[in-house]
């Protein structure tokens, strides 16, 4: 066992932008866990910059894998988000073979798509690939889009709140314990969602936020790093969640007041200090078994 909690992080490095490892990093490390990067890519700007450069590493990344298995190494949690290539899929998947037991857990973030469309560049190889890992998986963190495409339905078809827990217990059949599904809808007008399944007791949780009017990368990034941190620090499912949406909603908050170019990312430095803090209030809610 670490005497620090250990993460593995298979995401890639973006020069510029808050999103990935620029990401992830600083959010787990706050939540007091060591963070090994297993970078999949190393791009200029994040993806959504126009003419960003990317060097796929794929290659390094079978010999990184090589190289720790030598070490001994053992990681308290194996975290995938953007995968480069659909050659990738299979790394990663060895990766897990490789590296998972009963002792820990792995999260996979399916980086696909989002507001209804698969991202430029993401094709139906990727999407199968992205199965695949979610099967080995025992915490996954799908948008409403990902969801929509991983479960083989239109993305841009409309869902009830309701319907969002059948579809995380359809998710969770193909492998993980735990389905976190964002973006979610909700009965309230200007209110957002977010649905957690637990597998082993049936029960699905609901934490709700209100909606901001601003879109900014990195996310879904932040909301899946904070859920690892927390289930790795002890936390309960609900709770992690409850945590996820608190921050990530601080950040856009303290980002949508200012003039920013939304491309940038939310400014989540001036929210870290809301990983540290009392929650102001449990707002999870039990929508489902029990």
């Amino acid at each position: 066992m670490n005497a620090v909690k250990r993460v593995a992080a298979v995401h890639d490095l973006s020069g510029y932008g808050r999103a990935s490892l620029t990401v992830v990093i600083p959010v787990l490390s706050r939540l007091g866990i060591q963070v090994c990067p297993l970078p999949t890519a190393v791009l200029s700007a994040h993806s959504e910059y126009a003419g960003f450069r990317s060097l796929d590493l794929t290659d390094f990344m079978v010999e990184t894998v090589a190289h720790w298995r030598a070490l001994g190494l053992w990681f308290d949690a194996l975290y995938s988000g953007y995968i480069a290539s659909a050659r990738q899929v299979g790394v990663v998947e060895d990766f897990f073979r490789a590296f998972g037991d009963e002792r820990n857990f792995v999260v996979v973030d399916p980086v696909l798509g989002d507001h209804g469309s698969l991202y430029p560049g993401t094709g139906e190889d990727m999407v199968a690939g992205m199965r695949r890992l979610c099967g080995r998986a025992g915490v996954i963190t799908p948008n409403l889009t990902e969801a929509a495409l991983l479960l083989g339905r239109d993305p841009r078809g409309r869902v009830s709140p309701t319907e969002i827990v059948g579809w995380c217990e359809e998710l969770s059949a193909m492998g993980p314990r735990h389905v976190i599904v964002t973006s979610a809808p909700h009965e309230e007008e200007g209110v957002v969602a977010t649905v957690a399944f637990d597998r082993v007791d049936g029960r699905a949780w609901r934490v709700a936020c209100e909606r901001v009017p601003a879109s900014y990368p990195g996310t879904g990034d932040a909301f899946a790093s904070v859920v690892t941190g927390c289930l790795l620090n002890g936390e309960s499912l609900p709770v992690a969640v409850d945590r996820a949406v608190f921050f990530v909603n601080a950040g856009i908050k303290e980002t949508f007041g200012y003039p920013h170019r939304p491309l940038d990312g939310m400014n989540q430095e001036r929210a870290m200090r809301c990983l540290d803090a009392p929650l102001p209030r449990y707002g999870y809610e039990l929508i489902g078994g029990g």
